[in-house]
């Protein structure tokens, strides 16, 4: 079990630099630092003083890779990327445009990005479970038929519907819950309810309907026969042994979704004033805040990674055949 996580978090690892050196390019080789200043000070009216000004101010008048009027460890460490993409591997992100540490914004945006994305995970995974569970027990009848065309309805609507329509009826017409914003402890519970709601409301078409051809699968097997030629219910065999056996690609789902909870979701904390993670990549993004958009790049794709790690992991519970391998 020990070999089997080694190798995993082995492979990882050049998964990751790929990302960064990836990223590097794109910010710094492709969109060079001259064309940063551009952005920000203005294309039309700069002048190669406020340019040169602008790069010294946020470190990027230092060579990309190799800096030949330095001595010793400093001709790769007064670097461009030694600074802005090297240390990102131990967390440390640098400052934002606007003075703030990127990584303690980072820790204080945490909390109220999984405040919305854990109930949404698990209060959906229980709905969509459910719901799908239901539309096997009757399947191939008309309950199952009409369970399946309102789930293909649901998945055609987009999810900005949701969000709109729930602010208005839930928020603004019937006045139940506040349209926006956030607050800490129990008073941002009000907050939290309708960001949550449309989330999972929107979520159950294509939820429900991926868990029920995962049972549909399952419940065609021998296992399945053999569970009902020994007297079991219908309701027994679907609870005890489909959804059992059908974890192992639910699980997959679950986990590789874990990391994303702390990135948040960037439409529903925009509308709803959330001040997470998601809410902080899309204002760096309008803002042209090029050193919060790499920290958000990486940090995404450090959890992703995390997130199939896990997902390796918890296969070799499920299934311990995967140990061999």
């Amino acid at each position: 079990m020990f070999a089997y996580i080694l190798r995993r978090l082995l492979y990882a690892v050049p998964i990751l630099i790929g990302v960064n050196l990836l990223t590097f390019a794109l910010f710094f080789v492709v969109n060079t630092p001259d064309d940063m200043a551009r952005l920000q000070l203005g294309a039309k009216h700069v002048t190669a003083d406020a340019i040169e000004r602008w790069k010294v101010e946020h470190g990027y008048d230092k060579p990309l890779f190799l800096n030949t009027q330095a001595t010793g460890s400093a001709q790769l460490t007064d670097t461009i990327f030694f600074r802005h993409s090297a240390t990102m591997f131990v967390f440390r992100f640098g400052k934002g445009d606007d003075g703030r540490d990127i990584a303690n914004e980072i820790r204080i945006r945490m909390g109220p990005s999984l405040a919305i994305a854990l109930p949404v995970l698990v209060i959906g995974l229980m709905v969509n479970i459910t719901f799908a569970l239901l539309m096997v027990f009757f399947r191939a009848t008309y309950l199952d038929l009409w369970g399946v065309v309102l789930c293909v309805i649901l998945m055609s609507i987009s999810g900005l519907f949701y969000i709109i329509a729930g602010q208005y009826f839930i928020a603004k017409l019937w006045n139940l819950l506040p349209i926006s914003g956030f607050a800490g402890g129990i008073n941002g519970l009000r907050f939290i309810l309708l960001p949550v709601l449309v989330s999972v409301v929107a979520g159950i078409g294509s939820g429900s309907r991926w868990y029920r051809t995962i049972f549909l699968e399952e419940i065609g097997k021998d296992y399945v026969r053999t569970a009902r030629a020994k007297g079991l219910s219908e309701i027994r065999v679907l609870f005890r042994h489909v959804l059992k056996n059908g974890m192992i690609p639910i699980l997959t789902g679950v986990v590789v979704v874990l990391p994303l909870l702390f990135m948040g979701s960037l439409i529903t904390e925009s509308f709803f004033g959330i001040p997470g993670l998601g809410s902080y990549t899309i204002d760096a993004i309008q803002a042209q805040d090029f050193a919060v958009v790499r920290a958000m790049v990486f940090l995404g794709s450090f959890l992703y990674i995390v997130g199939l790690i896990l997902t390796d992991i918890s296969y070799s519970w499920v299934d311990p055949r995967v140990r061999l391998r």
